[in-house]
């Protein structure tokens, strides 16, 4: 099996037979072709099969209410004691509602979560889940808060209270792989659904992660959850999908998707990268307190969006809202 993966560039010398990267900012001349059994090679766009050249270049639609042909900024808000970065410091409902509140003057989707997913953690059972999560939902709600919603849980009953109470999005960090349930309830709300990738359970997924190939085998991962979401009557215009950097992947690891990153677009759904904060920015970046892991954490974000990286999921808004500004006026990308 062939793997193509668009060569992104945002230069001003586009080339004339460019094609649009995803509809999006980025373009592409070259793809890299791979495979498990054969040195990877680089092709132009014109000796790449029609198919593949329209599923790599054609617009992806709106996701919810969220143009895909902008990059978008998602907001992490844990309402948790025990995330790995800023575990407690929103577990109050005030506390919540406040950073919510703050966050989205500079977001343009809120995630909010009420389960650690940091290695190591601990299921939360569903009705806790639910009672840290959906009144806070409710409360944006009836304060008036316009702003996208999505709800961070592997649970169909946690996705449903949040829906219910004015969540619009279902993101599952399992790829709607632990929870039987989920599929069906995002389908009958007809929500949107973000896909991840990732192995084991947060508790084990550090535990030595191995992969034949993680670029190969994340690609194939998710291109099989996006069929089985299909098959459970979830349309393909209301899934995206986020290889899931950090969870069961090594430093090497994530360093591969993220050097890779444009491979995802072959799938045909926008692609999400979430990488703020994680450990890896830390080793790499000689910084061990999460918090103060913005810099990184926004140099690995730009790089994604140089590959067309349709949304970034991030713990600072207001800084990864500056850099973005800075890095499409450089590119001369509108915003």
């Amino acid at each position: 099996m062939e793997y193509y993966r668009p060569i992104a560039s945002v230069d001003p010398a586009r080339p004339e037979g460019a094609l649009p990267l995803a509809g999006g900012w980025c373009w592409f001349a070259e793809v890299e072709v791979l495979r498990r059994d054969a040195t990877p090679r680089i092709v132009p766009v014109a000796q790449v099969p029609g198919e593949v050249r329209d599923r790599l270049s054609a617009p992806r639609p709106a996701f919810g209410a969220l143009p895909m042909d902008q990059p978008q900024i998602m907001g992490i808000l844990n309402v948790t004691p025990d995330s790995f970065s800023d575990g407690g410091r929103f577990l109050a409902p005030e506390a919540a509602l406040a950073q919510a509140r703050a966050m989205a003057a500079g977001a343009d989707v809120l995630d909010i979560g009420g389960e650690s997913t940091r290695p190591g953690a601990a299921e939360v059972a569903v009705a806790e889940e639910v009672e840290r999560t959906a009144p806070v939902i409710a409360a944006l709600r009836e304060g008036g808060l316009s702003v996208p919603i999505s709800i961070d849980t592997r649970k169909a009953a946690v996705a449903q209270a949040a829906l219910a109470a004015g969540a619009g999005i279902v993101n599952d960090v399992a790829a709607m792989g632990f929870d039987p349930a989920m599929a069906s309830v995002v389908a009958e709300a007809g929500a949107p659904v973000i896909l991840m990738h990732s192995i084991k359970t947060p508790a084990t997924m550090q535990d030595d992660p191995r992969y034949e190939d993680v670029l190969l085998d994340v690609y194939d991962f998710l291109k099989a959850r996006i069929a089985a979401a299909e098959a459970a009557g979830i349309s393909r215009d209301k899934i995206m999908v986020d290889p899931g950097i950090g969870f069961g992947k090594t430093a090497e690891h994530n360093l591969q998707l993220i050097q890779r990153f444009s491979l995802f677009h072959g799938l045909g759904v926008p692609v999400l990268l979430g990488a703020s904060r994680k450990r890896f920015i830390g080793t790499i970046g000689q910084e061990p307190d999460a918090a103060r892991r913005v810099p990184g954490s926004i140099a690995v974000a730009l790089a994604g969006v140089a590959q067309g990286a349709q949304v970034l999921r991030v713990h600072d808004v207001d800084e990864t809202r500056q850099a973005l500004r800075l890095w499409q006026a450089v590119h001369g990308v509108t915003g």
